[in-house]
């Protein structure tokens, strides 16, 4: 069972992935334990994985996020065993390297960046550039018949629907980039003129007060004259 500070800062970086999601990745927890996330790493152009779908699970620990999860892939990849834990520097095989500012997001994108380089590691396997490329295509097969995946992604499985290729999430990434900075200039013009507008209504709010000060000053001292003729 997590935490309160383990769930909502899982929480929140559910949220932040949902805003902004690491290119050529998505992720998400169970419903039912927010410990467990699944994710699916899509395989990046000039890679043997390209359009490959590749399916793992990050166990946290209550302690999260100070400790660091466990990583596994399922889907077949030629480069992980599969249902095996990795041995990576954010993984649990590590615990004193682990950072607590490290996020899923870093993580899952340092998976990726181990994924496309050969380095061995405890759970890695050595296998042909061409196995890979036969199990990037059998990948999005192989999820389809797992019940699992098919519970926790649908939106993978729906007929007549596929996977987002690579290029195409990773154009959507950018164009999520773009439409944020528009909304920030817009933000940042009106918050401009809003100050412009602002600012013309200095000089007259002052002008009106000092006339109401002198006003109020003339008519006292007319009001202290009065008296002293009388």
């Amino acid at each position: 069972m997590a935490t309160k500070f383990a769930y909502k800062r899982l929480t929140k970086e559910y949220m932040n992935i949902m805003k902004s999601p690491p290119p050529f990745i998505i992720a998400k927890p169970l419903e039912s334990n927010i410990l467990e996330w699944h994710y699916v790493i899509t395989g990046p152009p000039d890679s043997p994985y390209h359009n490959g779908e590749y399916h793992g699970v990050l166990n946290f620990p209550s302690e999260y996020p100070l400790k660091p999860p466990s990583i596994k892939m399922i889907t077949p990849n030629g480069r992980f065993k599969t249902n095996f834990k990795l041995c990576l520097s954010m993984s649990d095989y590590h615990p004193k390297t682990w950072n607590p500012a490290w996020s899923v997001s870093t993580i899952l994108t340092g998976l990726l960046s181990f994924m496309l380089e050969d380095t061995p590691t405890t759970g890695s396997i050595v296998t042909s550039k061409k196995d890979k490329i036969e199990y990037a295509a059998k990948s999005k097969e192989f999820n389809r018949n797992d019940l699992k995946f098919k519970n926790i992604f649908p939106e993978l499985c729906n007929e007549g629907k596929s996977t987002p290729s690579a290029d195409n999430i990773h154009n959507s990434s950018n164009n999520l980039r773009e439409r944020r900075h528009y909304n920030t200039n817009i933000k940042q013009q009106s918050a401009q003129t809003k100050n412009e507008i602002n600012n013309d209504n200095i000089p007259l709010t002052t002008n009106t007060i000092l006339y109401l000060i002198i006003a109020l000053i003339i008519l006292l001292l007319l009001i202290i004259g009065f008296m002293l003729f009388y």
